[in-house]
């Protein structure tokens, strides 16, 4: 009997040894973590939606993907028209685009008038008169001068005028966008013109 007693007293102590007073033992907290990280509600839901748009064949991710290119055209098509700059193509896009766009539309440009010219142009040298072909080349000269001039014009003070605004933006093909676009006439122009003749850009 006393072997017993005197086991059970070390087992005891023991246990008081390994559990002080002042400490007593505490119910689990719920809100404890439980190892890992608890997902949000939102990234519990990304894997259903991910397999609720999943495309179920190959015929159902065509039909998605043309779609999808069809929403970006019609989006496309509009900013073209409006200047949203969000949807405009890669190279309309941007300050510096903008602004060369508007410095081209705010003025009277020669090279706007080329295509109906060369059209007055070739209907006039069908007829075979010995003078009228000697005027009609005179005229077809005069207008390529013309055009030169005033694209070469244009030419140096929009560079100057980008750098002066933009001194830290890439000005590369800015020039030579704005003068692409002044071959075009007025109301034919894409994106749309945003200023009146004699605005200030």
């Amino acid at each position: 009997m006393g072997s017993v007693f005197r086991s059970r007293s070390r087992d005891e102590q023991a246990a008081t040894v390994a559990r002080p007073a002042d400490q007593p033992s505490q119910p689990r907290d719920p809100q404890a973590p439980k190892g890992r990280p608890t997902p949000k509600r939102s990234e519990a839901r990304n894997p259903r939606r991910t397999v609720a748009n999943t495309p179920a064949d190959r015929k159902d991710a065509a039909k998605r993907r043309r779609e999808t290119r069809r929403t970006a055209l019609t989006r496309q098509r509009e900013a073209l028209a409006t200047g949203d700059e969000r949807y405009l193509p890669p190279r309309d896009k941007g300050p510096v685009r903008r602004f060369a766009r508007d410095y081209v539309d705010s003025r009277f440009v020669v090279a706007e008038f080329f295509l109906p010219l060369a059209v007055v142009i070739l209907v006039l040298s069908l007829f075979r008169a010995g003078p009228l072909q000697s005027y009609v080349l005179l005229l077809w000269m005069a207008v390529i001068f013309l055009i030169v001039v005033n694209s070469a014009v244009i030419a140096v003070r929009l560079k100057r005028e980008l750098r002066r605004r933009f001194p830290d933006e890439n000005l590369r093909g800015a020039v030579p966008y704005a003068l692409m676009r002044t071959l075009q006439m007025r109301r034919l122009r894409l994106p749309k013109p945003q200023v009146g003749r004699g605005e200030r850009p």
